[in-house]
């Protein structure tokens, strides 16, 4: 199983990266779908998941587009970069929703903090994810939201590291 991986990343890996671009578009599908019909409203660190999960997205479809080795991977190091940072942001989330806050307010929503406030006191507001941020109004197999994008940003993650290390160690093309 592991070799025909492998292989797959050897010889086909603007397949890989479209595949994770489709794969990524389907889960901000899925989350606007659980947004606008089943009412839930996503918090600051939700919005802060999407425009990462969006990111990943783009830099996996713009890569996977070119044929180029260098392309390759230059774009692995920006899934590396953003889903590592998607994975911290929910990461902190399910930290928040298994140790909630005893106060819980929201605050601001993300847009307004945006608007309202400078971009040095919006960045901290939107990391700060007190109140609806720690509540788990959606569940799969026992996992939040928070928990599942985790999971999914970490899988990413990791596969930006094996392209990178195929790419450069082995200098497959």
């Amino acid at each position: 199983m592991l070799k025909v991986f492998f292989d797959t990343l050897d010889n086909a890996p603007r397949r890989v990266f479209a595949l994770l671009s489709l794969g990524c578009f389907s889960m901000l599908g899925f989350g606007l779908y659980l947004q606008h019909s089943l009412g839930l409203e996503p918090c600051p660190m939700c919005i802060v998941q999407r425009y990462a999960l969006f990111s990943v997205a783009v830099i996996a479809g713009l890569t996977g587009a070119s044929g180029k080795k260098m392309a390759h991977i230059l774009g692995a190091f920006g899934l590396l970069l953003m889903s590592g940072f998607g994975a911290f942001v929910a990461a902190r989330q399910s930290w928040l929703q298994w140790y909630p806050p005893q106060v819980s307010s929201c605050g601001r929503d993300f847009y307004g903090m945006i608007e309202n406030f400078p971009l040095n006191r919006a960045i901290p507001m939107i990391f700060k994810g007190s109140g609806d941020c720690s509540a788990i109004d959606w569940t799969f197999l026992g996992g939040s939201i928070a928990n599942w994008s985790f999971l999914c940003f970490t899988l990413f993650f990791l596969l930006a590291i094996v392209l990178i290390w195929r790419k450069t160690l082995h200098g497959s093309s």
